[in-house]
């Protein structure tokens, strides 16, 4: 039997790593405990169409809303066809006008007379007011957006009327700047305002200033710009920045609707990075095309899961279009409001102007012993699979001086970036891949013998079903918290504010579940012989070349395409993206798991990788052929990485990562039980029929 030995000078610089990993950790969660601040945002223009579907005044229904929970009101630029749309203002085209007049429909003298005297020009635009304070404020918007040169001011009658040289379509839709009329009601109404401006076309200092003077007096809680640009883009960031700063105001940046980074808006990351990533929150939105299809429970609980494994601190609510069951419309959306403020406030949250991160970054020193502990990690592993490298402990530091220093330098230096990241990817597999290694060398030696109270006793040859059980869920719990340890690695490398925020993310996720199979694999095959156990110490390249040798029925090569297509969907079903549906069955699953848990367990290691693993060790204690135990340990894999890989997604706050691998756990061990009974009793009906 090939005798594998652990460097101890190795073990114990990995647990110095892990004592640092375990400070930053700490340092971490209590940082995401300070940020638990939610702003509960909707549309002013929704709630103004609610009042005006039901009939109501705006005040009103802005004081119902605000009694259900919702703390701010986003408002957006004001445009001519929403001010026409209200009659605030009234717009026309010099084509239309002049038609009126041909036609003899344009009754009104002074007009006419405005016309014969060749004022009025077919490609112009003419806007009147009908609400003072909104034509003040276009007319305001319209020289900072045209210039001078391009609006001009004229009276009819005493009227003042504004002529705009554009194009009427394009005119209509243009940005005009948040409305004062929206904001002075917002904030009688005892609500901050979550401003969406867009930004200026050929943006200009003045442009930046205008919209800043413009809101000066009003309670602004965060800014989120709106369109593919964020205001003084880009030429004038510096200057937003610095307007921001001074006024204290919340940067928010949009998810993404994939749930990974965020909308793309160009000085997006500029702008965080001036202001500071202190002064930054996420911001989601339940799309436009999903809510519908969601019931208000859906919904609501779709908030609770957001703000807690996301970090988002900005709840940008839309109304539901149609009323419940023996409800209007306003009672409906009032109801969701309150619904979303009651569960947030049973999740621990408050309510008001978002609550933005610290700057965090660990000290330099704790993330170089950690980064320094993953190169430990990585020449251990290497000693595991090298029988020559493992006879030659002074090798093997050799190497590990060697690297800790190129890695750790960076570091120190507080550089090291990409050393963080490849730091990170390593941990996702390597610690994994060594507790199930840890195990296996374990039960090469428990096949044997084991050692009691320094004596040596043969163990025993039948084990009751119980004791298998035992072992088997003891083991996996065991290995289990070794593979923890690569989460606490991983969190160590990667922790502070970018990754929090997700202005930085970790990548390879689906790496992650591939490459611990193959460094497992690669151990086990240095370990046993899957193709021929009579023979011992066959190398791994000799098994692997007999294995490709062999020729296989069509069943068992349907079994393997199966086995094959069963983990392409795996795969396929991690990280962020993978555009594979979740059926309907599933989906009530995981919603049973989150009324259960305080963190849902991932359904690979609850009904997957962890019952594999129990089975695993149950095979081997059972001296199954090891070909099976090699499937069953590959698959029991899957299960450790999964918990490991749990913590790549850094804006999920720690101490939930933690607990959604430990709930896993408990019912993964159940299930790995009850499976174990059921083939022993399987085997025992075998063994009688024989």
């Amino acid at each position: 039997m090939k005798k594998f030995t652990y460097n101890r000078v190795l073990v114990l610089i990995i647990c110095m790593g892990l004592f640092a990993a375990l400070i930053i950790a700490g340092q971490r969660y209590f940082v995401e405990s300070e940020n638990m601040q939610v702003d509960l945002a909707v549309d002013y223009q929704s709630v103004a169409d609610l009042a005006d579907r039901e009939g109501l005044d705006i005040y009103d229904v802005l004081k119902m809303t605000k009694e259900a929970g919702i703390t701010s009101l986003a408002i957006y630029d004001s445009s001519l066809e929403k001010l026409a749309r209200a009659g605030k203002i009234f717009t026309l085209a010099g084509s239309d006008i002049l038609g009126n007049y041909q036609c003899g429909t344009l009754t009104n003298e002074l007009w006419r007379q405005t016309i014969e005297f060749g004022l009025v020009e077919p490609n112009r635009v003419y806007i009147i007011g009908g609400d003072l304070d909104s034509y003040y404020d276009t007319k305001e918007a319209l020289y900072q957006r045209l210039g001078e040169e391009r609006v001009k001011i004229f009276s009819v009658g005493g009227i003042e009327v504004i002529e705009v040289k554009a194009q009427f379509g394009e005119l209509m839709k243009m940005p005009l700047g948040l409305p004062r009329d929206e904001m002075n009601k917002a904030r009688a109404a005892g609500f901050t305002i979550l401003a969406r401006p867009m930004n200026f076309r050929k943006c200009s200092a003045e442009n930046v200033q205008f919209f800043f003077e413009r809101t000066e007096h009003y309670p602004i809680s965060e800014i989120v710009f709106d369109g593919p640009e964020v205001l003084g883009a880009s030429n004038f960031l510096d200057l937003t920045a610095a307007n921001m700063t001074r006024r204290k105001i919340t940067f928010g940046v949009i998810e993404h609707f994939t749930q990974l980074k965020f909308y793309p808006q160009l000085g997006m990351e500029y702008l965080a990075q001036k202001i500071g990533k202190n002064h930054v929150a996420r911001l989601y939105a339940i799309p436009k095309d999903e809510q519908p299809k969601l019931e208000m429970s859906a919904a609501i609980n779709r908030w609770s899961t957001t703000d807690r494994e996301r970090n988002i601190r900005i709840n940008l609510l839309r109304i539901y279009e149609k009323s419940e069951h023996e409800k209007t419309l306003l009672e409906t959306n009032m109801d969701y409001f309150r619904g979303v403020h009651d569960v947030l406030a049973k999740d621990g949250f408050t309510f008001g102007k978002a609550s933005t991160f610290e700057n965090y970054y660990p000290n330099v020193i704790l993330r170089a012993l950690v980064i320094v502990g993953v190169v430990a990690a990585g020449v251990l592993y290497l000693s595991l699979v090298s029988r020559r490298l493992n006879r030659n402990r002074k090798l093997q530091l050799q190497i590990f001086a060697i690297l800790a220093i190129i890695a750790a330098l960076p570091i120190l230096i507080d550089a090291g970036g990409k050393v963080r990241i490849l730091a990170a990817f390593l941990s996702a597999n390597l610690f994994p891949a060594l507790a199930i290694i840890w195990q296996l060398d374990l039960l090469r030696v428990i096949q044997y013998k084991v050692r009691i109270q320094n004596r040596t006793a043969r163990l025993k040859e039948k084990l009751s079903t119980f004791q298998i059980v035992w072992i088997s869920g003891f083991a996996l719990l065991v290995t289990g918290l070794l593979s923890m340890t690569g989460a606490a690695y991983l969190s160590g490398a990667l922790s502070d504010v970018s990754y929090f925020l997700e202005f930085e993310i970790f990548r390879g996720i689906k790496l992650t579940f591939i490459l611990p199979l193959i460094l497992v694999a690669v151990a086990f095959l240095q370990r046993f012989n899957i193709v021929d156990e009579v023979r011992k110490n066959v190398p791994a390249t000799q098994q692997i070349k007999e294995l490709l040798d062999k020729s296989v029925s069509v069943k068992l090569f349907l079994v393997l395409m199966i086995i094959l297509g069963g983990f392409v969907v795996l795969i396929a079903r991690s990280g962020h993206t993978s555009g594979m549906p979740v059926s309907g069955f599933e989906i009530k699953i995981r919603a049973l798991l989150e009324q259960i848990f305080y963190a849902r367990p991932r359904t690979k290691e609850i009904f997957f990788g962890h019952p594999a693993f129990m089975l695993a060790f149950a095979a081997f204690l059972k001296k199954f052929p090891k070909m099976i135990c090699f499937v069953l340990v590959m698959a029991g894999t899957i299960g450790q990485s999964s918990m490991v890989e749990t913590f790549a997604h850094m804006r999920t706050p720690i101490f939930m990562s933690l607990m959604r691998g430990l709930d896993g756990l408990i019912p993964g061990a159940i299930i790995g039980a009850v499976l174990i009974i059921c083939l022993q009793f399987v085997l025992n009906k075998i063994y009688v029929k024989e």
